[in-house]
């Protein structure tokens, strides 16, 4: 007989990544399905990797000793709160398998970040799905409303990925007034370095006198470090141990941790990149709008262009036009495609292939 499997692992969806870009004559092609940054690594990056990887036969610091003391400084938090991962999606899954197991539920928003239905499943939890309302933004009242005793997490990306628009910061604190104690709520800021919208929330402030609130974030995305996959939780210091228990040993390489330690150390180079990506995707979404399109509002370094049955079409077509974007097609009325902000070139190209698509 062969070896069995877990039911809840042979159930599980594949997460899908961004295709790249065709190889083709001509003019050039543009990734932009993956919500990657478009810049090189930030200043004194590479030196520092270049240097970390000359010890690459010892064993990596499995306490992420220098990247916690930095990163606690920078966030105003004690170190003993942080836990790492090889990305936050990892992250996530070792908060999950901290608190789930068969019979739980968690609840998140739909359509939101594609690994959460996998990460629900992992522990054997089942997950309630709610989906978004009127502006692809989170419905904080229904998620409310779906809270039940077999309810261990909720689940809130913001801005939400792919949709784009963030929770407001105090219509969270009104959602995190009805969650039970012991009910984990995550607040997941994979993009929260992008977020220009005042009105948004601040998850860190969000902490204070409730130790059920945790929040994702990654060097991913804004700090460029896709490649090296260094993500983190902040969380009260019980949780934050139990996310370090369950965690790979060594999770973090050793050219990880250094990248990360000296692209916290380049933030003025940071905040020009991400305030050029931010008025690049001002510019992206109202070129969308103008051409008649629905876009909603784009906090992350993306837009979200609804396309319903449409979906696969525009995908092709902007394939054809050298610009690979991310369609979601589940033949649902909320389908789309997600679009990277990317190089100019890039996000012109975005604009001339949009102008011939077909309206709904």
């Amino acid at each position: 007989m062969p070896v069995r499997i877990r039911p809840a692992v042979a159930a599980l969806p594949a997460y899908q990544p961004g295709r790249p870009a065709p190889i083709r004559t001509g003019p050039p092609s543009y990734k932009l399905s993956s919500n990657e940054n478009p810049y090189p690594p930030l200043p004194g990056v590479l030196a520092a990797t270049t240097a970390a990887v000359a010890g690459m036969n010892r064993y990596p610091d499995m306490a992420n000793t220098d990247l916690t003391a930095a990163l606690a400084a920078r966030l105003g938090v004690a170190p003993e709160s942080l836990a790492f991962g090889t990305g936050s999606v990892a992250v996530l899954y070792h908060l999950l398998a901290a608190v789930c197991e068969p019979g739980d539920e968690v609840v998140h928003a739909w359509r939101s970040f594609e690994a959460y239905p996998i990460a629900v499943q992992i522990p054997g939890a089942t997950g309630v799905p709610v989906p978004l309302g009127p502006g692809a933004v989170h419905d904080l009242d229904a998620m409310a409303a779906a809270i039940t005793p077999a309810t261990r997490a909720v689940l809130l990306c913001t801005p939400n990925n792919p949709t784009g628009p963030a929770i407001a910061h105090d219509a969270l604190l009104r959602f995190l007034e009805g969650v039970p104690e012991d009910v984990l709520v995550l607040v997941d800021e994979a993009y929260v370095e992008f977020v220009s919208d005042p009105a948004a929330v601040r998850a860190l402030e969000t902490m204070a006198g409730r130790p059920q609130v945790a929040v994702l974030r990654t060097f991913s995305k804004a700090y460029g470090l896709a490649g090296f996959r260094v993500g983190y939780c902040v969380a009260e210091p019980a949780l934050a141990a139990a996310v370090r228990a369950v965690s790979l040993p060594f999770g973090l390489s050793v050219a990880a941790q250094a990248a990360a330690v000296a692209s916290l150390g380049a933030e003025d180079a940071l905040l020009e990149r991400v305030a050029t990506l931010v008025q690049a995707r001002a510019e992206l979404r109202a070129g969308l709008l103008a051409l008649g399109f629905d876009v909603p509002d784009a906090q992350g370094n993306f837009v979200w262009l609804p396309a319903g049955p449409l979906t696969l079409s525009y995908a092709e077509t902007f394939a054809a036009g050298g610009v690979v974007v991310r369609p979601y097609a589940a033949g649902q009325p909320g389908d789309g495609v997600r679009i990277t902000v990317g190089e100019p070139e890039a996000n012109a190209r975005v604009l001339e292939v949009a102008a011939a698509l077909p309206r709904g």
